[in-house]
């Protein structure tokens, strides 16, 4: 069995998720695939495929879309889960879906939001004050929950043993 986990990674916490994820995986191989570094992977080879990304200002990154739009009939035929990283508590559930197409939704056998990262010393000027402005916080938080990515971790080991 072989997963790939693709990523891309504004701050750093989403690679750091889809490093953890890989690590907790059993009966695979596992690739990390960072779309910023590779933006047409290569994924026929692949039984698993793990898409992870964050979300700006209601946004993901063009080549995590791209991986969607450019891989329609072969994500179809996968095991497909989904994370996105977020910190609006009250909108993650919305901003998943707005930013993952309801057919790779539907196609997916786990879907999480682990919560995210504000993390000040990786942020420019700009986003520093946007995230002040916007969430009234000023410093570097943490809000992941880790018993999501372990929900991940077990719906992707359980179906490498099937």
């Amino acid at each position: 069995m072989k997963t790939a986990i693709l990523f891309a990674s504004s701050h750093g916490t989403t690679k750091m998720l889809a490093e953890l994820i890989a690590q907790k995986l059993k009966n695979t191989t596992v690739d990390l695939i960072n779309l910023k570094k590779i933006k047409t992977p290569q994924l026929a080879e692949y039984n698993t495929i793990i898409i992870g990304c964050s979300i700006h200002a209601g946004n993901i990154k063009s080549v995590v879309k791209k991986v969607f739009e450019n891989n329609l009939v072969l994500l179809r035929s996968k095991n497909i889960a989904l994370f996105l990283c977020c910190m609006n508590e009250h909108q993650k559930e919305a901003q998943f879906n707005n930013v993952f197409p309801e057919w790779l939704r539907k196609t997916s056998i786990c879907n999480i939001t682990p919560g995210g990262e504000f993390l000040f010393e990786e942020m420019n000027f700009i986003e520093k004050a946007i995230v002040r402005k916007v969430s009234k916080i000023d410093s570097t938080v943490s809000q992941i929950d880790y018993a999501e990515i372990d929900k991940l971790v077990e719906v992707i080991n359980k179906n490498s043993c099937a």
